[in-house]
């Protein structure tokens, strides 16, 4: 059965009457309430739609009240999204990287201006060398491997991050 017609808002003209009388209120409410970060005009039109799409349900005098509650709960949406947005945005991400072509670039000549002053040193200088500084090996494991003195693999070592700080100036 329907509802009569002065209580049906699916009405146009009763519809457009209500409208015009509370989109003003409404409108002052959620700005008043809210400020204007999150729209409020935007949400005084999605409650007077929500409304449209449930006018066979709310009764006129219920109008107002489903208009002010169903606005008031879509701006505390909006503000809960935005605190979590803002949540996320505070978190710095655990790994960040420098990474980019001018970068990348940069590294691949460093590395090869690395590997040709590496080749340009002695043998025994690059062993020793190579030994600590990418086996990660202690002088006195060197020394032992090597049937040396600990103090011949420390002048070599030294000798060879001498010549390496002459041949590339940013090591």
């Amino acid at each position: 059965m329907s509802k009569p017609l002065k209580d049906n808002i699916c009405e146009e003209r009763l519809f457009s009457t209500i409208f015009r009388t509370y989109s003003k209120d409404l409108y002052d409410f959620l700005y008043y309430k809210f400020g204007s970060k999150f729209n409020p005009q935007d949400k005084m039109q999605e409650a007077f739609v929500k409304l449209w799409e449930n006018c066979a349900k709310v009764p006129q005098h219920k109008a107002k009240s489903f208009l002010f509650t169903t606005a008031n709960n879509m701006m505390i949406n909006a503000y809960a999204h935005q605190k979590v947005v803002w949540r996320h945005e505070q978190i710095k991400p655990k790994y960040s990287t420098n990474i980019n072509p001018e970068f990348i670039l940069e590294e691949k000549q460093y590395k090869a201006r690395l590997e040709r002053a590496i080749a340009k040193l002695t043998e025994a200088q690059r062993v020793a060398f190579l030994m600590n500084r990418v086996e990660g090996k202690r002088f006195k494991e060197i020394a032992q491997l090597l049937d040396i003195s600990t103090k011949a693999v420390e002048k070599r070592i030294y000798g060879a991050l001498k010549k390496l700080r002459k041949d590339i100036e940013e090591l």
